[in-house]
């Protein structure tokens, strides 16, 4: 046998274990990349764990500013309180860097701002506020402890959650009838009598002069009516417990003693000064956020910033002219806006309710064609036509007696 050359062994070699390229054709493609449904599903997962982390910050976050707000009020009020012990009284002001003898320098952690409102007339109490720069906002008092609140409201004001009823946003309003600091100036106190024997006018005119408020103003009826309607739905504000079941406690309206009278500092003290310590002389109510207002219905009446005149109509009776009548008597609902009767709450069964329930009675006249203005609430000695739906429209916003008063809001 003839012997193939070297280099021919070699080439055949090579092309026995070479590859076609139509054999290469039918080798599959290979792609080791993500499909679109594979992308989706990581997008979807990454937005889940993003959104977990910063809802966990969110809430970790705001912890951490309720804390720094609560112990920046506990350090400010125990100072405050050494204060009071060394001089006699709480300081006049904060005033920072460098107090005088009569104020203090209360200093709050970054991004928080301290509020210190004395009691003007003595300085022996005090609402301490602190808020933080994303409108987080807590107060101390004197005689409590730190506790979240919705508005910076002026000392001895309290927060009134809006009505979608009335068209109000959360308003701050005196906790007491308004007392006179000076001869223009109101207060809102515990200590002292009503300030009384004020007109409408002059009522409209001095509330925004109370100390350390901007934007204080007499109390408007949508306002008044908000509070109404607040305390109305509150159990604990009705003898038994529920709402519409018994009375809702009207005040200090059985003229014994026959006079106005001083509130207390202590809320649980609700029939202070009066005669009783039970039954419906009760003189504070409760809101729905915790707040207490005092002398809402009884004590004396209190004026509103609310006037009407024809041809807008008073609510009564038609033709029956001037008289005190039960809210379920009246039969004209007239046209004031907004409406004060009790069905206008919107509450269940408030229709049917009348001075037997402690809401109080309306004096009115539905022919007058006069301007009058809007008392409410009763005084000390209306008896069970003392309550806080209580309305009398007989008198000119320039009638001033002994036994009417005014409260102010912002």
């Amino acid at each position: 046998m003839k012997k193939q050359p070297l280099s021919n062994k070699l080439k055949n070699r090579f092309s026995a274990h070479a590859v076609s390229p139509i054999a290469n054709s039918h080798i599959p493609y290979s792609n080791s990349g993500f499909t679109i449904v594979e992308l989706l599903v990581v997008i979807v997962v990454i937005g889940i764990l993003a959104a977990i982390t910063i809802v966990s910050y969110t809430g970790i976050s705001s912890k951490a500013i309720s804390a720094s707000l609560q112990s920046d009020l506990s350090s400010a009020s125990k100072q405050l309180k050494i204060f009071q012990v060394i001089n006699g009284s709480y300081p006049t002001a904060n005033n920072c860097p460098t107090p005088g003898s009569t104020e203090i320098c209360l200093k709050s952690s970054p991004g928080n701002t301290l509020n210190y409102l004395p009691n003007p007339t003595d300085y022996q109490t005090f609402n301490l506020t602190n808020t933080n720069t994303n409108n987080t906002n807590y107060r101390i008092t004197d005689n409590s402890a730190p506790l979240p609140v919705a508005l910076v409201c002026p000392f001895n004001f309290i927060v009134v959650p809006g009505s979608s009823t009335y068209g109000t946003s959360d308003f701050c309003v005196m906790k007491y009838g308004a007392k006179q600091f000076s001869a223009t100036v109101p207060i809102s106190q515990a200590a002292g009598l009503p300030w009384t024997s004020i007109s409408q006018t002059n009522s409209a005119s001095y509330s925004s002069n109370v100390v350390g408020c901007t934007g204080c103003h007499l109390i408007t009826e949508a306002e008044y009516l908000t509070i109404v309607q607040n305390v109305l739905k509150v159990g604990s504000n009705w003898s038994t417990g529920t709402v519409g079941s018994g009375y809702i406690y009207y005040g200090h309206s059985d003229n014994n003693p026959t006079n106005a009278i001083a509130a207390d500092t202590s809320d649980s003290n609700g029939y202070a000064n009066t005669s009783n310590t039970s039954g419906n002389q009760r003189r504070t109510l409760t809101l729905s956020n915790g707040e207490v207002i005092w002398d809402l219905a009884g004590n004396v009446w209190e004026w509103t910033s609310g006037t009407v005149q024809s041809p807008t109509v008073q609510p009564g009776i038609t033709g029956t002219g001037s008289n005190w009548r039960e809210w379920t008597a009246v039969t004209n609902p007239g046209t004031i806006s907004p409406n004060p009767s009790a069905s206008a709450t919107g509450i269940t069964g408030a229709s049917s309710w009348n001075s037997g329930n402690g809401i109080g009675l309306i004096c009115s006249n539905t022919e007058d064609t006069g301007l009058r203005g809007f008392l409410r609430g009763g005084a000390w000695n209306n008896g069970g036509g003392a309550g806080v739906l209580t309305l009398d429209l007989r008198y000119a916003p320039s009638r001033a007696d002994t036994y009417v008063g005014f409260r102010v809001s912002r």
